[in-house]
């Protein structure tokens, strides 16, 4: 059996950017994906500044707009706007990202193989076994990155107690659209779909509109985009490539690693509950779990338990202004949108976009936003 020091399952933007890092480090990395690439995931495709703090390829081949200017709403009526000095969100498409990444992953010589279904996982002795449909593979360590309708977190016993949001989007041609309206901008709409909102985000080719919230909204969220895109004039036949997906929400207390295992990405849950964004914390849960795997290969660590506390330590206070944001605008959208409408708000959200002072590591205070986090954390709807 082929023997590797890291077994990575899944090729999304957490797989590849945690392959990259381990391959580059001079670890021997097998990285498994069920599909076969190139392939499209349904995603916002957003990539913040933030996000690119933690993203250790160049992505511009694949960035398709730059968005300097943000179009806000809340309910159905009156939409104001706000423009940042510089770039604050860089849009692409995951079938272009995620291949993108994936090849550099390769070139990095990380040993890449598509088309590859996981059967089963046994972490036993001193590494796992991964058994897949095309034969087995051993490693000391095993990474999860195969989001949340993969097989790895339920067989490793990680990342459970996940709750969900929904969305639900589609592409709007610009024989439709009018491009140089959207250049450069999305649209956000809260208030009009419990527990999320309705967005729409420019591409080259098109523009994707989409609508997300609460798990319960599921049987409704069809109709909540007729609704965006009937705001828009967009009939119904202009919409393509339509498709629905979950959005994982940890539990903060889930456990993330385990041995000589850890879950990175939407795998361990990590999509941010206010906004949907999964790739700001694909790419921090890839670096921070590179570098415990890293750790432990060069013998500083025997086991992976230091990744929980970094992790931890990284997202606590970020999770915990996502809830109070997201529980804001759910209970009292009136009051959040006078409060979004404030002049010196939106200097700090463009601040907390670009991650200004925020590098994903231990800062004062964390074990106290660690508390709120969980304090905050709604598994259901109406709780």
């Amino acid at each position: 059996m082929p023997q590797f020091d890291v077994i990575v399952i899944g090729a999304g933007p957490a797989g590849s950017c945690a392959a990259y890092r381990l391959a580059r480090g001079g670890a021997r990395v097998a990285m498994l994906d069920r599909a076969v690439f190139p392939r499209d995931k349904p995603c916002g495709g957003g990539i913040t500044l933030r996000g690119l703090h933690h993203l250790p390829i160049d992505v511009t081949p694949v960035v398709e707009d730059v968005i300097v200017t943000a179009e806000l709403g809340f309910g159905q009526g009156e939409r104001f706007e706000r423009t940042a000095d510089q770039p604050v969100v860089f849009m692409t498409q995951r079938r272009r990202l995620d291949a993108h990444l994936a090849e550099q992953a390769v070139a990095a010589g990380v040993d890449f193989r598509d088309g590859v279904r996981v059967r089963t996982i046994d972490m036993a002795g001193a590494g796992g076994t991964v058994r897949t449909d095309a034969g087995s593979l051993t490693g000391a360590v095993v990474i999860g990155a195969d989001g949340c309708n993969g097989v790895s977190a339920k067989a490793l016993g990680l990342g459970g107690g996940l709750t969900y949001g929904v969305a639900y989007e589609g592409n709007v041609g610009w024989d439709v659209l009018d491009h140089d309206y959207w250049r450069g901008r999305l649209l956000l709409e809260f208030a009009t779909v419990p527990g999320g909102y309705g967005w729409v985000f420019p591409k080259g080719e098109h523009a994707n509109f989409g609508v997300g919230g609460w798990a319960g909204e599921g049987p409704r969220l069809r109709q909540h985009l007729a609704e965006l895109c009937g705001r828009y004039d967009v009939p119904p036949e202009a919409v393509t490539a339509v498709r629905g997906y979950r959005l994982p929400l940890r539990d903060p207390r889930s456990p993330v690693a385990a041995g000589r295992a850890l879950v990175i990405g939407d795998a361990a849950g990590l999509v941010d509950p206010m906004s949907g964004d999964g790739m700001f914390e694909a790419f921090l849960s890839s670096r921070l779990a590179a570098g415990a795997v890293g750790d432990l290969l060069e013998g500083r660590t025997t086991d992976l338990a230091g990744y929980t506390p970094l992790l931890n330590g990284a997202l606590s206070r970020h999770r915990a202004i996502s809830w109070g944001g997201k529980l804001l605008f759910d209970r009292w959208p009136k009051f959040a949108g006078r409060v979004a409408r404030s002049r010196w708000l939106w200097p700090k959200v463009v601040r907390r976009i670009r991650g200004d002072g925020y590098q994903g590591v231990h800062s004062p205070g964390s074990a106290r936003a660690e508390l709120l986090a969980r304090a905050l954390y709604r598994p259901h709807r109406g709780d």
